[in-house]
C-alpha cells in the first residue's frame, strides 16, 4: 500500500506537465464523470485513465489501483442491482435499470479514485506544494497541510500494519475473522495508531517552526513552474472533455 502513493521518477510526457496541469486533468475527468449520463462515455473515461498511467510509464501500478478497485466495484455493483426497483426485470429482483444504474455507479467510482493516486506517482509532493503556492497564490499553510496529509497517508497504513502484526503476534487471529467481526477486531487498534498519529503531528510542527515555517512565502521556493505549450494543451483537452461530456 505504502508503494501505492509512492513517486516514480521518469522523463514521461505526463512527467513533465506542470503539477497545476496534472491538477486540472483529475478534476476535468472527475467532473466529466459526474456531468455525462452516458454509460459509454464513463467507459471511455476508464480507458483515459488507464492510458494516462501507461504513457505515464507506470502500468504496474494503474493495473495495481484498477485490481483494488475491482473489488469495492464488485459490491457495489450487486448492493446498486438488488436495490434498484425501477425498470424491467431480468432476473429475480434485479430489473435492467438497476443493472444499468450499477454500472455507472461502478464506473463513476473507478473513473474518479484512479487520477489522482496516478498524479501524485508522478508528481513529488514538494512540487505540488510548491506549485500551489507560486501558480495559485494559495497561502502555504494550507498548501503545507493538504500535501502532509497525502504524505502521512501511507505511513499510517503501514503503521496500523504493524500494529496488527504486533497483535497477531500474541494470539488475536485476523485472518479467519470476517466481515463485521474483523471490523470489530480492528476498531480498538484505532487508539494506539491515534496516539502515534497525535506524536507524529506535533513532532512534525516543532520541526516545521524550527525551520522557520511562518516565514516562508510564495518567493520563499528556488523552483519555479512555468506553463508550457503542452499545459495549454492539455488544459484545452480538459475543457473540451467536459464540454463533451455536458454535450453527451
Amino acid at each position: 500500500m505504502r508503494e501505492l502513493f509512492q513517486y516514480v521518477p521518469g522523463d514521461s510526457l505526463i512527467h513533465r506537465l506542470n503539477p497545476i496541469t496534472k491538477l486540472l486533468l483529475t478534476v476535468a475527468i472527475c467532473a466529466a464523470a459526474f456531468v455525462t449520463d452516458s454509460l459509454i462515455f464513463l467507459v471511455l473515461l476508464l480507458l483515459i485513465d488507464l492510458l494516462i498511467g501507461f504513457v505515464a510509464g507506470v502500468p504496474k501500478k494503474t493495473l495495481s489501483i484498477l485490481k483494488g478497485l475491482l473489488k469495492i466495484a464488485a459490491f457495489l455493483f450487486l448492493l446498486q442491482a438488488l436495490l434498484t426497483r425501477r425498470g424491467q426485470p431480468v432476473f429475480w429482483i434485479v430489473t435492467d435499470q438497476g443493472l444499468l444504474t450499477a454500472g455507472k455507479v461502478v464506473l463513476r467510482l473507478m473513473v474518479v479514485c484512479m487520477p489522482l493516486t496516478l498524479v501524485l506517482a508522478v508528481t513529488r509532493i514538494s512540487d505540488l506544494a510548491n506549485a500551489l503556492v507560486q501558480v495559485l497564490h494559495v497561502p502555504y499553510k494550507y498548501a503545507f497541510t493538504l500535501t502532509t496529509t497525502i504524505r502521512f497517508i501511507p505511513q499510517f497504513l503501514e503503521e496500523m500494519g504493524d500494529i496488527m502484526e504486533a497483535q497477531t503476534a500474541r494470539g488475536v487471529e485476523f485472518d479467519k475473522a470476517r466481515g463485521v467481526k474483523k471490523l470489530g477486531m480492528i476498531l480498538p487498534l484505532c487508539a494506539p495508531l491515534l496516539i502515534s498519529s497525535v506524536r507524529r503531528a506535533d513532532s512534525t510542527a516543532v520541526a516545521a517552526e524550527a525551520r522557520g515555517f511562518h516565514l516562508r512565502t510564495a518567493q520563499s521556493g528556488y523552483k519555479r513552474y512555468p506553463f508550457r505549450m503542452i499545459d495549454g494543451i492539455a488544459a484545452l483537452l480538459c475543457v473540451l472533455l467536459i464540454v463533451f461530456a455536458a454535450i453527451i
